[in-house]
């Protein structure tokens, strides 16, 4: 089930919330019972049989987590329970999601031909599984306490909002919040209003942009593969997976606000760094503090020896950053592609980059994002490859024709709009009308929201693109 359906906006939503609500705030228990019930719903919706999947890791990590804890508690090593967890999660993990993966890279390099039966990825196992992986590690380094409430800790798993796309929730972060939050009619209306303007962006831009960009791509080696149109291409990807993520990173947020969770921002305005460093520290927030936190730190970071084992160090941060994304090849070059950069711009150009003005720097930054961007949304690295030459010349049909034309006449004014919107002055111009037009404001979110709906009753083209993450 997707936020953006309308059984989610008009059947699934407004029930849990009103069996939600007529619990009093003082039965947080009960309240959270019903959290979980509705989370584990809208779960079993698209995966009916991998529910049970995330009730098993509920389970196994809750009583995991607690035997750590005796341990350290009775001055004993934890690190044969700690090692037996990690591995059973990232077994689990691996299995749905690398096995086809690692079978088909096999038979690619020995040149074999093992069978073996795909199986479909279990919806926002990556995500749930590192939210876990988070407590058992803060549970091992003695900053959090070992949950006691099963409900209470599987609710933190399940968690309908942040359950099939993030934001990627560390225990520590809500570890008060699941036992003790405050809802309000003033907290329940910011929530709505960060629902609908995540909705608005994901239906209303995203798709659209989503759209463009794979018919662009059905050129393929036809003679409309010119190199001004797949630069229009790519722009439209970037906008849309900036729009899809982050407007369903909104939503979860708002959604977590009608509840009384405060959940951390996962994006800041990626679009408008200055170096790819910068950019990691605004896109996927959660995602890149996690790595930062469990991998990068644990590996020394930068605080190591020698400039040999700190690029080590980076280098094995984005491998795993690539694969986590997806079990192909693409992804790890993304992900390579990177750190490398990253690398570059640390030991490099770092200080050069600095000293050149504002507009260049975000030029060279949104340069390598959007070429990024090929390697990640392509099926294929020989896919990603054949995008990216069209881009640079080799085996276009030319620099435009009238097909890039006719995509500047009629996507031109939203491509602009979409480059303004991914910027933080719309919001900012937003909340200046607010306190000086509350009404109308409101006339506008709910504009939004109609529009929306409107799109969702009348458009088949809804894609999640990390849905399936």
């Amino acid at each position: 089930m997707l936020f953006s359906s309308i059984i989610f906006l008009f059947y699934f939503l407004p029930v849990v919330c009103a069996l939600y609500f007529i619990v009093p705030a003082r039965f947080n228990t009960i309240r959270n019972l019903i959290l979980l019930l509705a989370s584990l719903f809208f779960y079993s919706w698209g995966e009916p049989v991998y529910v049970f999947l995330m009730i098993y890791s509920s389970v196994f990590n809750f009583f995991m987590a607690r035997q750590i804890e005796k341990d350290l508690l009775a001055e004993r090593s934890d690190r044969a329970n700690l090692i037996f967890t990690v591995v059973v999660n990232l077994f689990i993990l691996g299995f749905f999601k690398y096995f086809g993966f690692l079978m088909d890279t096999i038979n690619g390099i020995l040149r074999t031909d093992f069978h073996y039966t795909a199986l479909s990825l279990p919806i926002g196992i990556s995500f749930y599984t590192f939210q876990a992986l988070s407590y058992i590690f803060d549970v091992h380094k003695k900053t959090v306490p070992a949950q006691k409430n099963l409900l209470h800790f599987a609710l933190y798993v399940a968690l309908f909002p942040q359950l099939i796309a993030g934001p990627i929730v560390k225990y520590r972060d809500v570890a008060e919040q699941l036992q003790h939050r405050t809802t309000s009619l003033d907290k329940f209306g910011q929530g709505t209003v960060r629902f609908i303007l995540g909705l608005g962006k994901k239906v209303l831009l995203a798709n659209t942009f989503g759209a463009l960009y794979e018919e662009i791509t059905a050129y393929g080696h036809g003679d409309q593969a010119t190199v001004l149109t797949f630069w229009i291409g790519a722009l439209a990807y970037t906008l849309q997976i900036y729009f899809d993520f982050s407007g369903y990173s909104d939503m979860a947020i708002g959604l977590g606000k009608i509840f009384g969770f405060d959940f951390l921002e996962n994006f800041n305005y990626p679009y408008i760094s200055r170096s790819i460093t910068d950019f990691w520290r605004r896109w996927h927030i959660s995602l890149s503090s996690w790595f930062r936190d469990y991998v990068y730190f644990p590996l020394g970071g930068s605080y190591v020896d020698t400039k040999r084992r700190h690029i080590f160090n980076l280098l094995v941060v984005w491998a795993l950053t690539g694969l986590w994304h997806g079990a192909a090849w693409n992804f790890v070059f993304w992900g390579m592609y990177y750190g490398i950069i990253l690398i570059i711009e640390k030991y490099i150009i770092g200080e050069r980059l600095t000293k050149i003005p504002g507009i260049l720097q975000h030029v060279y930054t949104l340069f390598i994002v959007m070429v990024g961007w090929i390697f990640f949304s392509s099926a294929s690295l020989g896919a990603a490859l054949h995008y990216l030459s069209v881009m640079f010349g080799f085996g276009a049909h030319g620099l435009a024709d009238i097909t890039t034309l006719y995509h500047l006449r009629t996507s031109g004014i939203l491509l602009f709009i979409g480059c303004i919107a991914a910027t933080p002055y719309p919001i900012a111009y937003f909340r200046k009308f607010v306190d000086r037009h509350a009404g109308i404001a409101l006339l506008v979110i709910f504009g939004i929201f109609l529009l929306s709906v409107a799109y969702l009753v009348y458009s088949s083209y809804n894609p999640f693109l990390y849905f399936r993450f």
